[in-house]
């Protein structure tokens, strides 16, 4: 294994243990738990990792969070999505602005709407198509915006450049 792989794998790992042990800072809105870190964990991922890792540490922090029973099964389509939507908006466009708008976009509006199938046929909970979006919203704004945070200040002192080169390789 390559050094360059090894920190990927590294760094996924740290987002994951980041995300779970932060499970606890959570917002209950409506019928679902609304999970900001994990948003947040999203776009950092997008910027330093790409979106298939994301996906990954999205999976691997939602599925966690279950075993732990800290989480819901909403949790997949939601961080998944947005983390998946964020990845591949800062892949083609190496742009801050339009990744935030796709986790945002990812995680509450599509996630939001994938929960319905999830939630009516896994969970045997009576909902309409549009009744996570909200709450999605509002947790992936609160995360997104942490981020948004994070990576401005990361950038302003020159080490955002400096960690994706070390991590790009």
């Amino acid at each position: 294994m390559k050094n360059q792989e090894i920190r990927k794998l590294v760094t996924a790992g740290m987002f994951v243990a980041l995300a779970v042990s932060l499970s606890a800072f959570s917002i209950p809105v409506g019928a679902s738990r609304c999970f900001p870190i994990q948003h947040m964990v999203n776009v950092l991922s997008a910027v330093f990792l790409g979106p298939f890792y994301g996906v990954g540490i999205a999976f691997c922090t939602s599925l966690i969070r279950n075993m732990m029973g800290t989480g819901t099964l909403l949790a997949f389509p939601g961080s998944m999505l947005g983390a998946l939507c964020c990845g591949l908006a800062y892949r083609y466009t190496s742009r801050l602005l339009p990744t935030y708008v796709a986790e945002i976009a990812g995680t509450g509006i599509l996630g939001g709407m994938m929960a319905y199938p999830v939630a009516t046929w896994l969970l045997g909970k009576d909902a309409a198509l549009f009744t996570y979006v909200i709450p999605f919203l509002v947790s992936t704004c609160g995360g997104t915006l942490m981020a948004a945070v994070l990576t401005a200040v990361l950038y302003r002192t020159h080490a955002l450049r400096e960690l994706q080169k070390v991590l790009q390789g």
